[in-house]
């Protein structure tokens, strides 16, 4: 079943689903997320911080480990989340932050988490109305109980990348090596494969089609019955890989620690090169 929803649907879905909640995840590296969502945001939608809510503090886990629980869920609850809701998550696009906040939910015990395809910007292109003040809600109940997916450790990743198939998103430049523009270390997991976002995503900020993203895939020697882990710089982009898969009938678990917590111990080989 497909984890995405349009915005004409979303549309309507908002005027006839009671149980759906909408949750504003537009994100930035620099910290621009509450910005942006002051620019506008979907009616009613609240605010979820990635860096605070989404993830916890940088350090040895990396830039953007898991959460608390306890913190994601006081943050959720603040943002009117029930144990029965729907909730749909969006940022500026192309879905990076929606796709780490669909992989979390989903992760804390969240089963119906659906990401609005070309966020905020597919939105505004279908006619929706966006506002700029901020929304208050009424408390949410949900409790949540994690672990509902696998995330890896480094350890994982490393095994993934021997038995099964390893999937690095980022740029090819940083894969090989050659460019390293947040972490002080250059290079990749060695045995991993490279299929960078821009490769699962159209010009505006969508998904491409199930059976375009299965053809990429496969060409890494990826189908659904593979074991698959994705990774990238600090889990973010990595999670848009698991979402890619997932449209493309492949279930996939997520280094969350990436590249930034795998540098952290020198004693973990470095790749370089295709």
């Amino acid at each position: 079943m497909s984890a995405l929803i349009s915005a004409t649907d979303l549309q309507h879905e908002m005027l006839d689903n009671p149980k759906l909640v909408v949750l504003d995840v537009q994100y930035t590296l620099d910290g621009q997320g509450p910005a942006l969502y002051a620019d506008g945001h979907v009616p009613g939608a609240p605010f979820v911080d990635l860096d605070s809510v989404l993830a916890g503090p940088a350090g040895e886990g990396g830039r953007h480990p898991l959460p608390d629980v306890a913190t994601l869920q006081a943050g959720l609850q603040t943002a009117g989340v029930m144990t029965d809701s729907v909730v749909v998550v969006y940022d500026q696009g192309p879905s990076l932050g929606a796709a780490r906040a669909w992989w979390v939910l989903r992760w804390a015990g969240i089963e119906e988490v659906l990401v609005l395809d070309g966020g905020l910007a597919a939105w505004r292109a279908a006619g929706g109305a966006v506002d700029t003040d901020p929304v208050e809600t009424e408390p949410g109940d949900v409790v949540l109980d994690p672990d509902q997916l696998v995330a890896l450790d480094a350890e994982d990743a490393a095994a993934t990348a021997r038995l099964g198939v390893l999937v690095d998103a980022r740029t090819p430049e940083r894969f090989r090596g050659e460019s390293e523009p947040i972490d002080p270390v250059a290079g990749h997991i060695p045995g991993a494969v490279n299929v960078p976002m821009a490769d699962l995503a159209t010009d505006d900020g969508r998904l491409r089609p199930g059976r375009e993203l299965r053809e990429r895939f496969a060409r890494e020697g990826i189908d659904e019955v593979t074991v698959v882990g994705t990774y990238c710089g600090s889990g973010i982009t990595a999670a848009h890989t698991a979402l890619a898969l997932h449209e493309a009938g492949v279930e996939a678990d997520v280094y969350v620690g990436s590249w930034s917590e795998w540098i952290t111990d020198s004693s973990r080989p470095v790749a370089t090169g295709d």
